[in-house]
């Protein structure tokens, strides 16, 4: 059997032997509480020896008892607000579980760390009708901590008010008003495993904590380039199950990071050492290189499907939406099975732990230890003069192929520039974010060339294919000559684009 998901929305309480539920009938748009009886549940949540998991806010259980018995694993997706996959129960960790938790554990062992057994009273509210709102719990909580260090126990009682799948989220406000009349408060602890964790870890231990890195001077430019490769990993390694599971704009989200991570050790050569950053950088060129096909994909069949529609239906001549389904469905398939074996690799996983490697030990060079502002302007103003280059020679080129392939190299050096721009807002502020903003206009122009470029090619094919069938090719000319002339409008703007990017006082704000 498959996993499968379901978005949790809930809300914690505190609870005493002494605590006495008010009547919630009285909560607006409930009608009956309906008693559904005690189910003895027994959960082991399990992690990596050092609790990377509880780091990330998720949670991995085996539960028995009730009625979803089984595996669950809990993604964070907003407070009180998770996303919960389920497989089936088995004596160890299902593979579809694992691979999602792969950029966490980096193929470390998942060992039991907490058990719970909780006595749940399980209430459900309902309105006239008898439609489920929310299901009210109160659970008699004892926690046993799992590992070497000998068992420790902590015990408590909590109210947990779940809204019901469909349901109005505006019923948890109006029984969360009840129960504070009532004086029952909201739960300090995000979770049971929060709160396990935090009671049974003991005193001493919570003293001490971790060893703790040397004080570094934030206004370093080693310590403003590092927050920035640690966002761009920690996106890496938030959006790898993300892939997985198919989310919205996961794929574009992932390969952005790894292209801003790429950018950045390039654009700050003279703060991390590029002995150390540059083979990174090759791997997650190929990282990128693997889910691009896939984001690729969908933005070209997003594009000409937007085509189409522009089209009047008589001049729809041939199975024209029927041809594109066709065409986006196979190579958005191959594009998805690409993505999800890259990430499957060994090559991948060996990337996530040479990042991991970085954090913990990164390469600074002498640069890292100089005063951020000049550093990082300097950097910045490098790869706009290198962008400079690159548009002065496809402005020097006549329409056509070359003129093409110069734009877009032009294109990836002002995306370049940009990212140096944006990494550099925290340190160098508004003028790094005022010149991010005009060369992402820049970008923006180029880009929307390359596509109708990529779109003219993908146009021709579809041509082919569609009179070797027997069907008219008109539709597709069209198309296609209208994304020449797309394309020809984006060469007449870039000129201007770039004079508002390039203007001296837009330079000189970020170099000051």
């Amino acid at each position: 059997m498959m996993a499968e998901t379901k978005r949790e929305i809930e809300r914690k309480y505190e609870a005493t032997d002494e605590t006495e539920l008010p009547d919630l009938t009285r909560a607006a748009g409930v009608s009956a509480v309906l008693d559904r009886g005690v189910a003895e549940l027994d959960a082991v949540y399990y992690d990596t020896a050092d609790l990377r998991l509880a780091a990330d806010a998720l949670t991995l259980r085996r539960r028995t008892g009730g009625e979803d018995a089984g595996w669950h694993l809990k993604f964070p997706v907003a407070a009180g607000i998770r996303d919960e996959i389920r497989a089936p129960l088995a004596d160890t960790l299902p593979a579809s579980l694992a691979g999602l938790l792969r950029s966490r554990t980096l193929d470390e062992e998942v060992v039991p760390v907490v058990r719970l057994l909780s006595s749940r009273d399980v209430r459900h509210l309902v309105d006239d009708e008898g439609t489920l709102l929310a299901e009210l719990s109160v659970d008699t909580v004892l926690a046993e901590r799992l590992d070497e260090d000998g068992e420790r126990t902590a015990s408590w009682k909590e109210i947990e008010v779940e809204l019901a799948d469909g349901a109005d989220p505006g019923i948890l406000d109006a029984v969360e008003k009840r129960l504070k009349k009532a004086g029952v408060r909201p739960s300090s602890s995000p979770s049971k495993l929060a709160r396990a964790l935090e009671e049974t870890t003991p005193k001493t231990l919570k003293e001490t904590g971790p060893a703790r890195p040397e004080p570094v001077d934030e206004n370093t430019a080693g310590a403003r380039v590092l927050a920035h490769v640690r966002q761009q990993i920690e996106a890496i390694v938030l959006f790898d199950p993300a892939v997985r599971r198919d989310l919205p704009d996961a794929v574009h989200k992932m390969r952005v990071a790894t292209r801003r991570l790429r950018s950045a050790f390039k654009t700050y050569r003279k703060v991390l050492d590029r002995t150390v950053t540059d083979p990174i950088g090759e791997e997650l060129k190929w990282l990128a290189g693997e889910l691009g096909a896939a984001r690729d994909q969908e933005v070209l069949a997003a594009r000409l499907s937007g085509r189409i529609d522009e089209v009047p239906e008589t001049l729809l001549l041939g199975p024209v939406r029927a041809r594109l389904r066709v065409w986006d469905a196979s190579r958005s398939a191959a594009a998805r099975s690409t993505a999800l074996a890259a990430l499957e690799s060994d090559r991948h996983l060996a990337l996530l732990k040479t990042l991991d490697a970085l954090l913990t030990d990164p390469p600074l060079r002498k640069a890292a230890h100089k005063h951020a502002p000049a550093v990082l302007a300097k950097a910045v103003l490098k790869d706009y003069d290198r962008l400079a280059g690159r548009v002065d020679r496809a402005l020097s080129l006549a329409p056509g192929p070359e003129r093409d392939l110069a734009m877009h190299e032009a294109r990836k050096a002002a995306k370049r520039a940009r990212y140096a721009a944006e990494a550099a807002v925290p340190t160098l502020g508004k003028p790094a974010k005022r010149f991010a903003k005009r060369l992402k206009a820049v970008q923006s122009v180029l880009g929307d060339h390359q596509d109708s470029v990529v779109a003219r090619e993908t146009l021709r094919t579809l041509a082919i294919q569609a009179h070797a069938a027997g069907e008219s090719a008109f539709t597709w000319g069209l198309l296609h000559g209208r994304e020449e002339a797309l394309g020809a409008a984006r060469e007449r703007e870039f000129p201007e684009a770039w004079e508002r990017a390039s203007a001296p006082e837009a330079r000189a704000a970020v170099a000051r």
